[in-house]
């Protein structure tokens, strides 16, 4: 690795201190790296030192990630693509993987990142993708994406849709400020 390969420090650096995460985001930091397979989970360990925040974050995401009307197959295509948009690394290191447990393999996911026009999508991949695009570049959707969109999502999924998408859009943002290091060597 030479110096210019080196990332950046964290602006506010990530702590395992009991004191600054509090007793909740201390386990919580823990359960997520042995959840994840690492050493740390530096999201955890960094935006944990807001405590208040961070109780509230957890919940929210823990739904939008794990739970809700869309399936854990569609969430993961459209966390990939928010990842690969605002190519943040933290976003498709851990996504990747779990992508993988969710039924995208390396090939999906390398037609995910190639874009909706690539060779060997479903028409509803094509769909969530051109849908996550819009979303993210022009922070709305055009009429014909959304009309698209509404014959494979319905209602509950749609709002689902657009929480999620802006949910990992808003994170990319923070882990690229906050200059979160990876938490994989890769």
């Amino acid at each position: 690795m030479t110096p210019d390969d080196r990332p950046e420090p964290a602006r506010i650096p990530a702590t395992r201190s009991l004191r600054e995460l509090g007793p909740i985001g201390w386990v919580a930091a823990r359960a997520g790296a042995r959840t994840v397979r690492a050493k740390r989970f530096h999201l955890f360990d960094t935006i944990g030192q807001n405590k208040l925040l961070f109780l509230t974050f957890m919940p929210y995401a823990g739904v939008l990630l794990n739970w809700g009307k869309m399936s854990k197959r569609d969430k993961e295509l459209v966390i990939l693509r928010v990842g690969h948009l605002r190519n943040s690394e933290y976003e498709l290191q851990q996504h990747k993987r779990l992508a993988r447990s969710r039924g995208l393999d390396d090939a999906t996911q390398a037609l995910i990142f190639e874009g909706p026009d690539a060779e060997g999508l479903t028409e509803r991949q094509r769909v969530l993708i051109t849908a996550t695009d819009e979303f993210v570049v022009t922070r709305s959707m055009s009429d014909e994406t959304w009309s698209a969109l509404s014959t494979h999502l319905d209602r509950k999924q749609l709002i689902e849709f657009c929480l999620l998408t802006a949910q990992y859009d808003g994170l990319a943002a923070t882990l690229a400020t906050l200059k979160v290091p990876l938490d994989f060597p890769d």
